[in-house]
């Protein structure tokens, strides 16, 4: 265990140049005394570590010095840094040696892509909803030209053009300023501001992307974790949201899940379908997340859903039943 904290301390020294006893010990999650004694190792050990004195003072390493970490390209630590969420590690008691390996992955990188793949770690976010073994990397079908176009603008820092299809809305061009990146049930989020307000829009729906030269006008720093639930309570507690009691059929139950915003009850129906109350955003989005489902599930209240949703079907019905 003193081992992988003398290589972490030292990787610290190198990316920060410079710190004190008391914020080694912060970061390292060990008292001051013990800072002082890894240091007095790392002396003995032959490593160029001294002390500055005075108000900004600390201890720091030779310049050039440098640990043997090889092996890793850019792609490969930016993956890693992204598998390599905050809550893994909390589920498993893992919280140090994450710390740990983050830092050695890090400095295993050229010094040209450091600052991109550590900066990756807060735009990328993967689901922040769910438990650790269902976390999936991939999301919806969402093009991979779209994902790689919006990812490079996000981690760049660049303005990002997108051609969006709004739920019942005819596809827009709007021009954003790229936040972050969220999956949550296997379906992509981004995260902007356009004209300074915020903004949250499904990549599943994003039709084209171009990434622009300027930059964007966000923080430097993001907490995406804290930015996600503060941007889903506000969805969850905003517009005129309805209740609707339906029967679903199971092969179709993350469908009508993933597009709901909440489920209080869930209990299996007659011939093996199950009966659940599902809260949406508002009338316009319960009657349009039922009608994909088709056949597959079937609205029980309120009786204004059922007999819009007959109303659509009988015009579908109507237009198609007799000869062209």
């Amino acid at each position: 265990m003193r081992a992988d904290r003398l290589v972490s301390l030292v990787l610290l020294l190198r990316q920060h140049g410079r710190l004190s006893a008391t914020a080694l010990a912060r970061e390292l999650e060990v008292s001051t005394r013990t800072v002082l004694r890894d240091i007095e190792a790392l002396s003995a050990a032959g490593v160029p570590v001294y002390a500055e004195r005075g108000r900004h003072g600390g201890f720091a390493l030779l310049p050039g010095f440098r640990t043997e970490l090889t092996g890793l390209n850019h792609d490969e630590a930016l993956a890693l840094l992204i598998a390599g969420s905050r809550r893994g590690a909390q589920a498993f008691g893992l919280g140090s040696a994450l710390a740990s390996a983050m830092l050695k992955v890090v400095d295993a990188l050229p010094e040209s892509y450091r600052d991109t793949a550590a900066g990756a770690a807060e735009r990328l976010l993967i689901d922040p909803e769910t438990d650790l073994l269902s976390r999936r990397l991939v999301t919806e079908e969402a093009p991979d030209t779209v994902v790689a176009e919006v990812l490079r603008a996000v981690l760049a820092g660049h303005k990002l053009r997108i051609h969006y299809a709004a739920v019942d809305e005819t596809p827009k061009w709007r021009t954003v300023d790229p936040i972050g990146l969220v999956t949550v049930r296997d379906r992509g989020y981004l995260l902007a501001t356009r004209s300074g307000a915020d903004r949250t829009y499904r990549l599943s729906r994003v039709l084209a992307a171009k990434q622009l030269p300027e930059p964007a006008q966000r923080p430097d720093r993001v907490d995406l974790d804290q930015a996600w639930q503060e941007r889903s309570t506000r969805f969850r507690a905003g517009g005129d949201q309805v209740t609707v009691l339906v029967r679903v059929n199971p092969v179709r139950r993350e469908d009508l899940l993933g597009t709901a915003l909440a489920v209080r009850a869930e209990e299996p129906d007659t011939d093996g379908w199950l009966r659940l109350e599902v809260t949406f955003q508002d009338p316009r989005h319960a009657e349009w997340a039922l009608w994909q489902l088709s056949t597959n599930a079937e609205a029980l209240a309120p009786q204004w859903l059922r007999d819009s949703l007959r109303d659509r079907a009988t015009t579908i019905a109507t237009r198609y039943g007799g000869s062209s």
